[in-house]
């Protein structure tokens, strides 16, 4: 359930014209967050790709509960993806920033990916529910 919490937080900030036009009083909120965004990206980067790496190493899980395993995949891969686009700026700075090809390749995934956050985000707001909903659904014994 934590994971899709999570998502569904991170997809809040991925697209805020759409919380904008729904709530016009939280761009308080989201201009509060905005200093910050970077580094909630890069942790959220990171949980993604731990969960796609404990997906992975819980393979049986295919067998057992497929959905919650494809859920599960599907949403950490969002969740990566969204925390890459927010957290970029931090990431090339950090990790990137002595190694010239690392930082063209990052560049040109951000360039293929970046008009896409907004969609992004949606698919990463309803993953997080169903995330949360299948948590209920499909337990793993």
């Amino acid at each position: 359930m934590i994971w899709g919490i999570t998502l569904v937080l991170l997809s809040i900030i991925a697209v805020p014209s759409l919380i904008l036009s729904k709530k016009p009083n939280a761009k308080e909120l989201l201009e509060k967050i905005e200093p910050y965004q970077g580094w909630i990206g890069i942790v959220f980067c990171f949980w993604g790709v731990w969960g796609i790496i404990t997906a992975i190493l819980n393979i049986g899980w295919l067998t057992s509960a497929p959905i919650w395993w494809i859920t599960f995949l599907a949403g950490n891969i969002v969740s990566a993806a969204l925390g890459f686009m927010l957290g970029f700026g931090l990431i090339n700075k950090f990790f990137l920033s002595k190694n010239d090809n690392a930082k063209e390749k990052a560049e040109s995934l951000r360039a293929k990916i970046a008009p896409k956050q907004g969609k992004l985000g949606v698919v990463g707001i309803f993953v997080g529910i169903w995330m949360i909903v299948a948590s209920f659904i499909f337990t793993i014994a």
